[in-house]
C-alpha cells in the first residue's frame, strides 16, 4: 500500500500544477460542430438496395472493409471522409456483435493508469492518454448518444481515501485539457445520501465506508453509435451494406495479390457477386485470424478472443445517474455497476473465449459478476434479480507470452499482411476513431506500394495523392449537428401544441421519457420520428418493449427506412 501510495502521490503532486489550467480548458465552451451534408436532418443515407446495386456493378473500390462493427464504420467514414472511393460489408446487423455488447463506457481506463504507475509501463500510460483524448472527441462528435457520468470508487480502508483520491488525481492530469469534470472526496454521510444503496459496512471484513472518490467517465449508446456510424459512412460516401457476408477472397492470378472479395446477399438467396479493390481491410473483430487465413493458412494467430460478460439488475440498486467500480476484484480486475436504459448493468468478466456469433455468459461468470459487487451493496442483488446477461467477445491484440487475457494489452495493432490486405485488431470502442485512422493510413499505404511499384504509376496518381488528410477528430456523426441538450424540451412544447385539435390522442409523444429518449438515440432526426409517430399514433406512437420502456413504434419504420434494419 505504501509503494502503492508513493506512485500515485507523485502523479498526483503533479497533477496541482496543471489543476487550475485544466480547469479552466474544461469549463470553456465547445466550438460548433464543423457542417458536413448530413448535417441536414432532411437527409438520409442511401437505399440498402441502391448501395447493392453499386457492390454489384464493375466499379473498382480504393477501399474495401469487411466488418461493419466499431472499427470497420469508422473506418468507412475516415476513408469516405477523405474523397476515397470506399466499400463497407457487414455478414449480419452494423454492430449485432460485440461492438453492441461492451460496458456502455468511454473512459481512458483508470486500471490501466495503475499497471502504468507500477509497472512503469511507457505503452500503458500512451494508452490512456490516447484513449482519454478520444473520449473528447466522442463526446464531441455524438453528443445525443455519449455523455458524462459520475463514477464512485468506495473506501473501506482509511488508506485507501488518499490512494484513490491520488489515483484519479493522476487521471485528471493525463487527461489534460480532454478532461471531464474533476475528481473529488465525498465523505460516508454525503456518498450514503447520493447512492443510498451502498453497503454502510462491509459484511466481508466489517469495515466501515469511509468516504468515496468520485470521477467522470462517458457513458454512451454502443449500438446506436455504430448505426450511426454506418450511416455517416454512406451520408459522406461509402457504399455500405449490412447482410454480405465474404464467402472467399479473389487474388490476381498473376502475383497472388488480394484484389477483392467474392461476396452473396444472404436476404436475395445468397447470389455470389464479386467486389473489386486496391486494397481491403479486415475489421472482423474476433473473426480477424479466419479472414487472414483465406488467404494464407499458415498465417499464426495476432488476436486473442476474450470473454466478457454483463448483467442487468432492477433500476433500484443504483442511482440514476451516477456509476460504481469495485476497484479490485478476487483476480485483480475491475468491475462496474452502471445505470442503463431504466436498470442497471454489472460486469464484466474477462477470460479466453470461443469465437462465435452468439457468445453466452456462463453461470460462473454471473456468479463472479455478482460476488464481486455484493459487499459493496447494504443489499446484495442475487441471482433471482437479474433480468438479462448478455456476453461480448473482445478481438484483444495477441501476446503468445500471456496465459490470461486480464493482462493483455488494450492497444491496438495494424498490420500489413503484405499480399493487398491490411488487418486491424485490438483496441477498445473508445479509441475506435484512433484505429480506423491509423488503419486506413495503412491501407493507403499498402496500396500505394502497388501503384508506385508494380504498375509503375506516377506520385501524382499514387492512393495518397487523392486521398485527403484525416479529419474525423471533427465529423460529427448523423443526429448530432442539430441536437442540444434541451432538444426533448423543445419537442415537448411543440408536441403540445401540436396536440391541441387532434381528433386522435397520442399521450406517448407528450411523455417527457418517450421524448427524452427519442432526443437522446436520434439527435436532430427524433422530431421527424415524432412527426411520423403522429401521422398514425395508434399504431405507430405506441410502446412496443413493454410499458416502462420508451421505445415506440415508429422507431422500427425509421430504423427500416433510413437505417439499414432488415431483421426484426
Amino acid at each position: 500500500a505504501a509503494r502503492r501510495l508513493l506512485g500515485y502521490g507523485t502523479a498526483a503532486g503533479a497533477a496541482v500544477g496543471a489543476a487550475a489550467w485544466g480547469i479552466v480548458q474544461m469549463g470553456m465552451p465547445e466550438p460548433a460542430l464543423p457542417s458536413e451534408p448530413w448535417a441536414d436532418a432532411s437527409v438520409s443515407a442511401p437505399s440498402r438496395r441502391e448501395q447493392l446495386r453499386k457492390l454489384r456493378g464493375n466499379e473498382e473500390f480504393d477501399v474495401l472493409i469487411i466488418g461493419g462493427g466499431a472499427t470497420g464504420a469508422g473506418a468507412a467514414v475516415d476513408a469516405a471522409t477523405r474523397g476515397l472511393r470506399t466499400a463497407l460489408i457487414e455478414g449480419e446487423d452494423f454492430g449485432s456483435g460485440t461492438s453492441s455488447r461492451s460496458t456502455k463506457l468511454v473512459h481512458g481506463g483508470v486500471r490501466y493508469l495503475e499497471k502504468a504507475v507500477f509497472q512503469l509501463s511507457y505503452g500503458q500510460l500512451k494508452l490512456v492518454f490516447e484513449a482519454l483524448h478520444e473520449r473528447k472527441n466522442l463526446l464531441r462528435n455524438a453528443p445525443h448518444l455519449a455523455r458524462p457520468l459520475p463514477i464512485t470508487t468506495p473506501c473501506y480502508h482509511g488508506w485507501e481515501v488518499p490512494y484513490y483520491w491520488a489515483g484519479m488525481k493522476a487521471y485528471d492530469l493525463v487527461a489534460g485539457t480532454s478532461g471531464l469534470t474533476m475528481s473529488g472526496f465525498r465523505t460516508a454521510a454525503e456518498s450514503l445520501s447520493v447512492f443510498p444503496t451502498l453497503a454502510a459496512v462491509r459484511e466481508v471484513d466489517g469495515s466501515t465506508l469511509k468516504g468515496t472518490i468520485v470521477y467522470r467517465d462517458g457513458q454512451f449508446d454502443d449500438a446506436r453509435l455504430n448505426v450511426a456510424l454506418a450511416c455517416t459512412a454512406s451520408l459522406a460516401g461509402a457504399v455500405a451494406a449490412n447482410y454480405v457476408k465474404v464467402t472467399s477472397l479473389v487474388k490476381d492470378v498473376g502475383t497472388g495479390r488480394v484484389v477483392g472479395v467474392k461476396a452473396k446477399d444472404v436476404l436475395d438467396g445468397g447470389r455470389e457477386f464479386e467486389v473489386r479493390a486496391k486494397v481491403v481491410l479486415n475489421c472482423t473483430g474476433p473473426f480477424t485470424d479466419a479472414v487472414r487465413k483465406m488467404s494464407d493458412g499458415s498465417r499464426k494467430d495476432i488476436m486473442t478472443p476474450a470473454g466478457g460478460a454483463h448483467l442487468t439488475l432492477p433500476k433500484h440498486f443504483a442511482p440514476e445517474s451516477e456509476g460504481l467500480i469495485v476497484p479490485k476484484t478476487k483476480d485483480g480486475r475491475v468491475v462496474f455497476m452502471l445505470p442503463w436504459l431504466g436498470g442497471v448493468i454489472a460486469g464484466t468478466t474477462d477470460a479466453l473465449a470461443p469465437v462465435t456469433l452468439r457468445p453466452r455468459a456462463s453461470a460462473d461468470e454471473v456468479d463472479f459478476i455478482l460476488d464481486s459487487i455484493a459487499p459493496y451493496l447494504s443489499v446484495p442483488a442475487t441471482r433471482a434479480d437479474v433480468t438479462s446477461v448478455w456476453s461480448g467477445i473482445r478481438p484483444l491484440a495477441a501476446d503468445p507470452t500471456q496465459s490470461g487475457t486480464e493482462n493483455v494489452s488494450r492497444d491496438h495493432l495494424v498490420v500489413d499482411e503484405g499480399d493487398g490486405m491490411v488487418t486491424v485488431t485490438g483496441g477498445k470502442w473508445t479509441t475506435y476513431r484512433l484505429m480506423a485512422e491509423h488503419a486506413v493510413d495503412a491501407a493507403i499505404r499498402a496500396a500505394d506500394k502497388v501503384l508506385l511499384g508494380q504498375e509503375r504509376r506516377t506520385v501524382k496518381e499514387s492512393m495518397a495523392s487523392r486521398a485527403g488528410k484525416c479529419r474525423t477528430t471533427d465529423v460529427a456523426v448523423v443526429g448530432a449537428h442539430g441536437y442540444s441538450p434541451d432538444l426533448h424540451v423543445r419537442l415537448l412544447s411543440k408536441s403540445a401544441k401540436s396536440a391541441k385539435g387532434k381528433s386522435e390522442p397520442a399521450p406517448e409523444l407528450e411523455d417527457a421519457a418517450v421524448i427524452s429518449h427519442l432526443a437522446k438515440s436520434y439527435g436532430d432526426r427524433a422530431p421527424a420520428i415524432v412527426e411520423l409517430a403522429r401521422s398514425d399514433p395508434r399504431r405507430l406512437a405506441r410502446r412496443i418493449a413493454g410499458p416502462n420502456q420508451p421505445v415506440i413504434a415508429a422507431e422500427v419504420l425509421h430504423a427500416a427506412r433510413a437505417e439499414y434494419c432488415q431483421t426484426t
